[in-house]
């Protein structure tokens, strides 16, 4: 059965009014997955070894100092702390490596992280984009360093370039890290030429305005062949919904079942060569609507597949 690791603690993690990373994403995302056959489980904070793969402790201290004991302190135009985020972003990485946790173990055949704030845009050193750990490439690192594992695959199709996640192992030949999003926009990185220290890395721009087919074409000529021929151990998804088309944030116009038919094809590679051992987190997402269902339709698609 699927896992869904989530925590209460993650509401707690507060921006202020108007900003579109709001408590909301997870209620509306926890009330779409209702009734849904998983098997959940509560989250527990990363260790500081697991965040040392990653960040410097001179960085896990700034920003544990920064936490404000009431309101908001503020680390960029748009990440914000408040006196429950670092409690919430230290569970969100902790979940990704439990989840890895279990999947590897076979006590699930694979998992999706229910956290927030998101991690995909957290640098070894630079909090941005929401993000204040990078929580794929902790868990990522984990899988390699605890687990043993020689070949991981990480595709992000969040609309924002993935810049934390590259950032983080853009030395790592053992990551083969493929991130869709849409260019020119925020945070400005991610083109092509931007490959990693050993070819790892592979950035894949959007133009604005195009549909689910530009992604999908992508998927097919580039992504899955890539995937297949590198033969992961284990697949990591940042698992971003931003680019629908009802999204407030961005310029694609992804309909919900370009999600479903992602999910599939990524299903179809871990089954190939690593078991179906698939571990997704969310990332971004910021239509509640679009959000809540675009993550059911995501779920799904990895509860069949589980149970197949």
């Amino acid at each position: 059965m699927t896992l869904l690791i989530t925590h209460h603690d993650a509401l707690k993690h507060e921006n202020p009014p108007g900003h579109p990373e709001q408590v909301a994403r997870l209620r509306r995302i926890l009330d779409a997955l209702e009734g849904m056959p998983l098997d959940r489980q509560e989250a527990v904070e990363a260790t500081d070894a697991h965040l040392l793969r990653c960040h410097p402790q001179a960085y896990l201290d700034r920003i544990a100092g920064a936490v404000p004991e009431e309101g908001w302190s503020q680390l960029d135009a748009d990440t914000f702390l408040s006196p429950g985020t670092w409690r919430a972003a230290r569970l969100g990485a902790g979940a990704a490596v439990q989840a890895v946790d279990a999947v590897l173990s076979g006590a699930a055949p694979n998992a999706f992280v229910v956290m927030r704030p998101p991690g995909h845009h957290a640098e070894r050193e630079t909090p941005m984009g929401f993000c204040t750990l990078g929580n794929v490439a902790i868990a990522a690192r984990h899988a390699l360093e605890s687990h043993g594992l020689s070949r991981i695959g990480i595709v992000d199709f969040d609309v924002h370039h993935g810049n934390g996640t590259q950032d983080l192992l853009w030395d790592e030949a053992r990551v083969l890290f493929y991130s869709t999003h849409q260019m020119p926009l925020w945070p400005g990185s991610g083109a092509p030429s931007e490959t990693g220290a050993s070819g790892n890395i592979c950035n894949i721009p959007l133009a604005p305005a195009s549909d689910g087919a530009a992604f999908r074409d992508a998927m097919r000529d580039r992504i899955l062949p890539g995937l297949d021929a590198f033969a992961p151990d284990l697949l990591l998804i940042s698992a971003g919904f931003d680019a629908h088309r009802d999204d407030p944030l961005a310029q694609l116009n992804w309909e919900t079942d370009d999600y479903v038919w992602a999910t599939e094809k990524l299903c179809d590679v871990a089954d190939r060569h690593c078991g179906g051992r698939v571990v997704s987190c969310l990332e971004g997402g910021y239509d509640l609507d679009a959000l809540a269902r675009s993550v059911a339709a995501h779920v799904d698609v990895l509860r069949r597949r589980g149970d197949e």
